[in-house]
């Protein structure tokens, strides 16, 4: 039997989520001894956006092909610039910058899926490697290109039975019979999030406004009987803001429901969908991460709705583990490993996803 000495990265994961929160920088340790993963988060930072990149990032779907190609490269150079003063600040010493990118366009049906901030922009910015689009491979094989996260779940959270993300959407990782399942779930901080600017606030803290609303059973059911809440759980099936603009807005302007009533029902409808994708499984224990996980009121209607354990980890694993496993998937493409699962995303193949810039 051939023992193989432990390899260790240190790697800079970079995340930016679809509700524009900010950039997610994770400066991270991966070890590998004898096909074991091992991880800490060393150093990890939120960088928000200005008002003029949010606006920038939410305008690009209808922009011009030209203004579409220049923020491209402009944001790239944004996140080099960023990962600069991030090193400079924590004195990091990194192999590679991994980045998921913005993601500006996910339609994995037409074999599309976009994520804007050009690697080689950051590599040039930060005169580091850099590993980047990670999805597209995935949609040409045709799958959804999502989540991507799963591999991650399996080989560097395995003591967990469920891990789920309470980011943008929810989406949930788990092992069924020697396979990794995965899909997204429902639209969160997506859409939380924009009730809660018309209180003033960038989100719902601690989900104060939501506890003062009440649940709108009409809204809820409405909201729970879209047809993407019909697909079979554990299926291979992802969610973007197209979705979001087309299926649940048009609900949101129909129903005449006071905002703090809007963001109980939308607390409920997340509690009822995770309670559903986890009805016919076996007991075990749920890991919760992402912003969601600080939403005090989502958590205890969660609670309420599912009958297993549920553990919310460290800060810094709720707040970055997205941009962790992000590194993760680099450390993996540099090793030209598997870093996505057909049975998560419906490919004709586990593919290794990730382009490389070199500075």
């Amino acid at each position: 039997m051939t023992i193989l000495s432990p390899q260790t990265y240190h790697v800079i994961g970079l995340m930016s989520g679809t509700s524009l929160d900010g950039l997610d920088m994770a400066f991270c340790r991966f070890t590998v001894d004898n096909n074991k993963w091992s991880f800490e988060i060393l150093q990890g930072e939120t960088k928000a956006y200005s008002t003029e990149w949010k606006e920038r990032l939410l305008a690009l779907e209808t922009a011009s092909g030209l203004e579409f190609q220049q923020t491209n490269a402009e944001y790239g150079l944004y996140i080099g610039r960023a990962v600069s003063d991030f090193i400079v600040k924590h004195r990091i010493n990194a192999d590679f910058v991994s980045s998921h990118g913005h993601t500006i366009f996910h339609q994995p049906l037409n074999r599309l899926t976009v994520q804007v901030g050009a690697g080689s922009s950051i590599a040039a910015a930060c005169q580091m490697p850099v590993v980047c689009d990670f999805r597209t491979l995935d949609v040409a094989l045709g799958g959804q290109g999502a989540p991507l996260v799963p591999i991650g779940d399996r080989l560097l959270f395995s003591e967990y039975d469920y891990c789920i993300n309470l980011g943008g959407f929810a989406n949930i990782s788990y092992e069924n019979k020697g396979r990794r399942l995965a899909y997204d779930v429902c639209p969160v901080n997506i859409v939380m999030n924009r009730v809660a600017e018309k209180f003033g606030k960038a989100y719902d803290d601690k989900g104060s406004i939501a506890r003062s609303g009440m649940v709108s059973k009409y809204l809820l059911n409405e909201l729970n009987g879209l047809p993407y809440f019909r697909q079979a759980a554990g299926t291979p099936k992802s969610l973007g803001k197209e979705w979001v603009i087309e299926n649940l807005d048009p609900l949101l302007n129909e129903y005449e429901v006071e905002d703090n009533d809007v963001l109980a029902t939308l607390c409920e409808h997340v509690a009822v969908q995770l309670a559903r994708a986890l009805e016919n499984l076996p007991k075990g224990k749920v890991l919760i991460t992402g912003g969601g996980a600080y939403n005090e009121f989502l958590i205890e209607r969660i609670k309420a709705a599912i009958t297993m354990d549920v553990i919310i980890p460290d800060p810094k694993v709720i707040e970055f583990k997205e941009a962790l496993i992000f590194g993760f998937l680099g450390v993996l493409r540099m090793r030209n490993e598997v870093n996505c699962l057909r049975s998560v995303t419906g490919a004709r193949e586990n593919n290794c996803g990730g382009a490389v810039y070199f500075s």
